[in-house]
């Protein structure tokens, strides 16, 4: 949904993270673009583990569902054991990989320098890259949550100029909602994308601003989606767990269908 009451598709996002069999996941893909066949409007993805991309990514070729990856390397090739590269996602069909997601920044060590570098290698694989921001729950209780967002978003997209931003797409992910039941309420989540298209506005003008989709992810599930995405600034959602279970996908997809944008 948009500030500006400008039409832009919502984005629904399901990241299965490290769960599912291979018979699983194609058997839910088969299912999902059955289920959302001719469902244009809104703009529905997953994002499956890698070992899954090749088998899905042919499954859905032709539908209006995007396969992405959960994470690249910022090179396109080398000696880095056990990590893929942006050509390589882009080979088996991928158009979209998440990049600095929580999990990705604060198990692994992945630090804004080189999540920017993963960023810049992923536009330039036509990729589109889901670079995902947000604070944890001490640096909120201590009021730093801007400062922190502030510093994640600068830095990954340190050297990003006017013509790239438009290929990329925000997260904001408040570490202490991932997974934890927890929710930020509709009211805190929509603060915070406000305050991230400030920003983006500041650095690259309004016009692209509101034009760019600022998405939310965090205990995302079919009871709170109406409320989420009713925020103005809320232009869709990555959903975690929920995205697990075909039918609650499928729910939350719905609910957002059901909005009046």
């Amino acid at each position: 949904m948009n500030s500006d009451n400008q039409k832009k598709r919502p984005i629904i996002l399901g990241n299965w993270k490290m769960n599912k069999s291979l018979k699983e996941g194609v058997q839910y893909a088969r299912s999902l673009k059955a289920a959302i066949a001719g469902k244009t409007w809104i703009m529905c993805g997953i994002c499956p583990p890698y070992v899954f991309l090749k088998d899905i990514c042919a499954i859905l070729e032709g539908s209006t569902i995007c396969v992405s990856a959960q994470n690249m390397h910022s090179e396109a090739s080398g000696a880095f054991t056990g990590e893929i590269a942006a050509p390589m996602l882009k080979e088996v069909g991928c158009s979209h990989v998440l990049v600095g997601h929580s999990e990705r920044r604060h198990i692994f060590g992945e630090d804004d320098f080189f999540i920017n570098d993963k960023i810049k290698k992923a536009i330039s694989f036509e990729l589109v890259p889901i670079l995902c921001i947000g604070e944890t729950l001490e640096e909120r209780e201590a009021g730093n949550t801007k400062d922190i967002v502030l510093r994640q978003l600068k830095n990954g997209l340190r050297g990003v100029g006017i013509e790239l931003i438009k290929c990329i797409i925000i997260a904001y992910e408040p570490v202490w909602a991932i997974g934890t039941g927890r929710t930020a309420s509709p009211e805190q989540a929509n603060e915070v994308h406000s305050f991230i298209r400030t920003i983006l506005s500041e650095d690259y003008g309004k016009d692209i601003a509101k034009k760019l989709s600022i998405i939310y992810g965090g205990s995302v599930k079919a009871d709170n989606t109406e409320a989420l995405i009713h925020q103005p600034e809320i232009d869709g959602l990555l959903v975690g767990g929920a995205s697990l279970e075909l039918e609650s996908f499928l729910t939350i997809i719905e609910v957002v269908q059901g909005v009046d944008f």
